[in-house]
């Protein structure tokens, strides 16, 4: 007798490898937009409106899982930590619903024993109906194990994910607030009727008319940069540099870099600035310059 041919497993692995696929791609996706949304709600930006394509989510989360050797054995540590939750959050579900089960089976012996006695009583019936349901309920048990497994298994996960990409972004938008910058200088040269701040190119000292210019909201904020416009780091213990966050949508985010003595609370000012159609002018510099 011929041997039957065995079934062909193929399909079923790649199914379960585009499922694993598409679980990982969600997870990417999730932490690259936490991660994202951390980072620019430090420089007060709403990460929705800043028209990221969707794709560049994926990329992001490399840095937070693989960025350096502390990001790795942090991902590592929050791998073990996720797993000890999961297992033991599997453990009490399994106590609880042991429990529960060992409770029926021990009202329904009871019920069995004593059957005329019961069912006498409009409370008989009652117990009756619930016992019949309960024991309907319990047929799937298996099934509702399994799926509270996943869900408890995807919630630990997807927790994990979170507080490792929230952490990495504000960790990263704090640096990069301060003087340790992985930002570029930048020099911002625009049309002096498009924009109510800056100095004059031909006379520093200066300032723009406001005349034409109208305020809503707090004054106080235009005043404090009037007049703060250019890098300065003649002071190394309050030094002035003006970096560049992002250019998006047609607009242009600049901020002034948090002094080295910042408070753990304190947030630079972020001015953006729309692109006009005579157009601007930016010089992008890893470096601050060191002519006068």
């Amino acid at each position: 007798m011929t041997q039957a041919p065995q079934p062909n497993q193929e399909p079923n692995i790649l199914g379960k490898f585009a499922s694993v696929v598409g679980l990982l791609g969600i997870a990417l996706f999730f932490a690259g937009w936490i991660y994202r949304w951390s980072y620019f709600y430090f420089f007060q930006l709403e990460v929705t409106n800043l028209d990221f394509p969707a794709q560049s989510f994926l990329f992001v989360p490399l840095q937070i899982f693989l960025g350096d050797g502390w990001a790795i054995l942090r991902t590592v540590f929050a791998f073990l930590l996720a797993v000890i939750a999961i297992q033991l959050t599997l453990w009490l579900i399994w106590i609880i619903t042991e429990a529960f089960v060992n409770t029926f089976n021990q009202f329904r012996s009871a019920r069995t024993s004593r059957p005329t006695q019961r069912r006498r009583s409009w409370i008989g019936k009652q117990l009756d109906s619930v016992a019949v349901f309960t024991s309907v309920q319990l047929r799937s048990v298996e099934f509702l194990r399994s799926l509270v497994n996943e869900i408890v298994i995807v919630s630990w996960v997807l927790i994990f994910i979170f507080w490792l990409a929230r952490w990495q972004g504000i960790a990263d938008a704090r640096r990069d607030a301060g003087q340790n910058s992985t930002l570029p200088v930048v020099a911002l040269i625009t049309p002096e009727e498009k924009f109510a701040l800056g100095r004059k190119l031909d006379d520093v000292f200066a300032d723009p008319s406001l005349e034409k210019y109208r305020i809503i909201g707090d004054r106080g904020l235009f005043d404090d940069l009037r007049g703060k416009e250019d890098t300065d780091i003649s002071n190394p213990k309050q030094p002035r540099v003006w970096r560049i966050l992002l250019e998006r949508g047609g607009w242009i985010y600049l901020f002034q870099a948090l002094p080295p003595n910042a408070k753990a609370n304190e947030r630079p000012l972020v001015l953006a600035i729309q692109q006009g159609e005579k157009g601007h002018t930016v010089i992008r510099s890893p470096e601050v310059s060191k002519t006068k």
